[in-house]
């Protein structure tokens, strides 16, 4: 399993050992998309839906998705998250909402997983409010686009 941090000599899962590790300032991007009819996000640009200002609670859901990211996956180490910023922005010709995450951490491990627990819960929550209207929503494109800081240096996805 060489290569693969989250196991140990004998192959068991473990949470990583980062105390030796420096720490440096981490920042990571993440984006994806809820795809919709064109009704369903004139429901959401126009403020019709039931459940209230669907853009809104999705992105502070998304901050919270990014500060609870230990909670949700077993071995991701508690960090001091010193920024999360989520925008969420309706695109017509899609059609739906495409969601994208800053995170940033001065930190011995970086931000990757909290940018993209932040797109999720954003984009679970928006699925959320308006599942009334539509169900057949496709939450899409969740991915990391780039990371800066630690052992690892900087990642830039293809556009």
């Amino acid at each position: 399993m060489s290569g693969l941090t989250h196991f140990d000599g004998k192959g068991d899962a473990h949470m990583v050992d980062v105390s030796g590790k420096p720490v440096t300032d981490r920042t990571a991007v993440a984006e994806g998309a809820v795809q919709m009819t064109a009704e369903t996000l004139a429901v959401i640009t126009e403020g019709r839906a039931k459940k209230g200002d669907v853009l809104s609670v999705a992105r502070l859901a998304g901050i919270m998705g990014a500060k609870r990211t230990a909670d949700l996956i077993p071995l991701c180490h508690p960090l001091p998250i010193t920024k999360v910023a989520v925008e969420l922005t309706a695109d017509p010709d899609l059609p739906g909402v495409r969601i994208e995450a800053t995170v940033r951490t001065s930190g011995q491990t970086g931000v990757e997983m909290e940018a993209l627990s932040a797109v999720s819960i954003a984009a679970l929550t928006l699925y959320d409010m308006v599942k009334a209207v539509e169900k057949s929503m496709v939450i899409t494109g969740i991915r990391l686009l780039k990371k800066d800081g630690g052992k690892s240096g900087s990642y830039q996805a293809a556009p």
